[in-house]
């Protein structure tokens, strides 16, 4: 307990300014959602203080992500679907969903698997964060042009036949569980027919046409009577956010852009009396405890969403052990990814419990932590009751947010969580597949195939084809390469055969590294601990790759990291046995010569060390 007090202002200047920023991401996330304002910022709340307390990786800022909002939002819709339109009736078997998804990630953590989740690929979590990207930016465009389907008269109307329908198939299906249908007679359906009202019509049409509008593929159906329909106060609001978010960087990074933009275009519409379309209203006073999670429990209603949960949380889990990394490499520290993942489960379950929307470890609001000061778990739960603060002192003037204000934030996060470094990469990954007379390249199919099935069908299944589709892949090529290889034997870590003669004199000023085989999606983890094998007196490091036959793109991209890394410290890479493949992954992306210039690339080990001996001084 005392660790938490040692960084103490510097923490409380991590957690508030990450607070800061959390909020109107919180307020979009819960919006976006489809439960509300409320449930962004109280799982911002409830994520942020207890998975900082419980979890593994001291700096790490928890709350809404663009990934898991984007799943959240097909659970709940799905759900809401499923009970006639109605958020309330809906919302027990939604949050038990959660609960459950908080639940599988304390599982998840007390079985040890957190260390797998490093064997994801690379353009599986690239197709998968681009379309995360592409999911937020298109469901966004009916806000921000005012448009809501269900409100659009003509277009719910046209649902009025399916709506009646649906209606009468679930009278029958109510009076089949009561046991009183009989085919023969059907007066008790004609009775309970005729208590239908047409406000029963509309509401049950509503659904329908919500339904029909949600996802991708519904923003897209309707965007014609979006644009006919323009309400211009409300594209006028967003775009003014887009713009300040994206101006205000310009002049300082010290003050989130999103808050200013928040702050500076709600003032304009409350100040101004504009007749523009507020968020939901966010309820006054402390969080709930949502008893009717555990009263009101039906297997039956969660049963088809298992896998769902289980789904959402191996993704809580890979957003947040990512975002782990990224804080280790800031404060060169190491997390505990299996306690990690119980934090994250303990946050979410008891977020979901007072009705909050599930979360991850949040990147920005970490990188902003770390900078600030933050280094201790304290700033983590200062962030969590810092937002706590803010619900209970500013509720009433928050739920007066222009919604399309919210709209706007969530389009800068669209854009943002696209993953532009894999997309860049397309045209120069090598083509090593055939498909007919074409030639692909097979992590540039994986990404595609990730990117449309997340965007048009079913985020969970497209990851777990994109999985199945590498794992295949990755198999064929090891095999193919070990077949080619057959006559290689273990190698020890011990010096090789050919490094006997090497000057006593110079072992601390050079450091020789083997990498003995495929630098992969799986061993990346392994290579990135290389940097901090090498000594501080080395001014060079050999790497001997004599025996990595092959390199995939997350391979290339750890070696792109170790040595911009290395060569911040001034120290120079030599390599040597470069095989083909590898040397043609790093020419693709101009490792070879950005980095390493051709005359640091030699076929054996006694070309390298004349080298070494010629322009190498024995310093200590």
């Amino acid at each position: 307990m005392k660790k938490l007090f040692t960084n103490l202002k510097g923490d409380l200047f991590g957690g508030i300014t990450a607070g800061i920023v959390a909020l109107p991401l919180a307020l979009a996330f819960g919006v976006s959602s489809g439960l509300g304002p409320s449930a962004g910022l109280y799982g911002a709340i409830f994520i942020s203080f207890f998975a900082a307390l419980f979890g593994g990786t001291n700096t790490q800022i928890s709350g809404p992500t663009a990934p898991m909002t984007a799943v959240s939002m097909v659970i709940i819709a799905g759900i809401i679907a499923t009970n006639d339109g109605d958020v309330e009736k809906a919302l027990p078997a939604i949050l038990t969903v959660f609960l459950l998804a908080g639940l599988m990630q304390i599982g998840l953590g007390l079985m040890g698997l957190g260390k797998y989740i490093r064997y994801i690929p690379y353009p599986v979590v690239s197709g998968f964060m681009t379309a995360i990207g592409v999911i937020i930016l298109v469901t966004q465009i009916l806000p921000t042009l005012g448009y809501y389907p269900k409100e659009d008269v003509e277009y719910v109307n046209q649902f009025k036949p399916a709506a009646e329908e649906a209606i009468l198939e679930n009278i029958l299906k109510e009076e089949a569980a009561e046991d009183i249908l009989v085919l023969e007679d059907f007066k008790e359906t004609i009775s309970r027919a005729e208590k239908i009202t047409e406000a029963d019509i509309l509401k049950e049409s509503q659904t329908l046409a919500a339904k029909n509008a949600s996802g991708v593929l519904g923003a897209l159906k309707v965007l014609p009577r979006a644009i006919k329909n323009i309400n211009w106060l409300e594209v006028i609001l967003a775009l003014g956010t887009i713009f300040i978010i994206y101006g205000f960087k310009r002049i300082t990074t010290k003050v989130p852009s999103t808050l200013v933009a928040l702050i500076v275009m709600s003032a304009i519409a409350i100040l101004a009396k504009l007749d523009y379309r507020p968020i939901p209203q966010i309820p006054e006073g402390l969080p709930q405890f949502k008893t009717e999670i555990f009263s009101n429990f039906n297997l039956g209603s969660i049963q088809p969403y298992i896998f769902t949960a289980l789904a959402l949380s191996l993704l809580g889990a890979i957003d947040s052990l990512l975002t782990s990394i990224v804080a280790d490499n800031m404060t060169k520290t190491k997390h505990k990814p299996n306690k990690e993942l119980i934090g994250q489960g303990i946050g979410n379950s008891i977020a979901s419990m007072f009705g909050g929307i599930p979360g991850a470890g949040a990147t920005i609001r970490t990188v902003v932590n770390i900078n600030s000061g933050g280094k201790t778990k304290l700033s983590g739960m200062v962030a969590g009751i810092l937002l706590f603060v803010i619900l209970l002192a500013i509720a009433p003037l928050a739920s007066k947010i222009p919604a399309a204000v919210l709209a706007g934030i969530l389009i800068t996060v669209g854009i943002g969580v696209m993953d532009y470094k894999g997309l860049k990469a397309i045209p120069f990954l090598p083509k090593d597949i055939k498909l007919g007379p074409i030639k692909l390249s097979s992590e540039v199919l994986i990404m595609l195939i990730v990117l449309v099935l997340s965007s048009f069908w079913d985020l969970v299944y497209a990851v777990g084809i994109g999985l199945v589709i590498a794992s295949l892949m990755f198999m064929k090529k090891i095999g193919d390469l070990t077949a080619e290889r057959s006559d290689v034997k273990s190698l020890k870590e011990e010096a090789w055969e050919d490094e006997g003669s090497f000057p006593k004199n110079l072992k601390e000023e050079v450091f020789i590294k083997h990498i003995k085989g495929p630098l992969f999606f799986g061993s990346t983890s392994n290579f990135q601990a290389l940097a901090l094998q090498i000594p501080d007196t080395a001014s060079t490091v050999v790497m001997r790759l004599d025996r990595m036959q092959y390199m995939d793109q997350s391979g290339l991209y750890a070696m792109e990291d170790m040595l911009q890394d290395l060569k911040k410290k001034e120290v120079n890479v030599l390599y040597v046995g470069l095989l083909n493949q590898p040397r043609y992954m790093m020419e693709r992306i101009d490792i070879i010569p950005d980095f390493i210039p051709n005359e640091h690339i030699f076929e054996n080990f006694d070309d390298c060390m004349n080298w070494i001996k010629e322009n190498i001084e024995d310093k200590f």
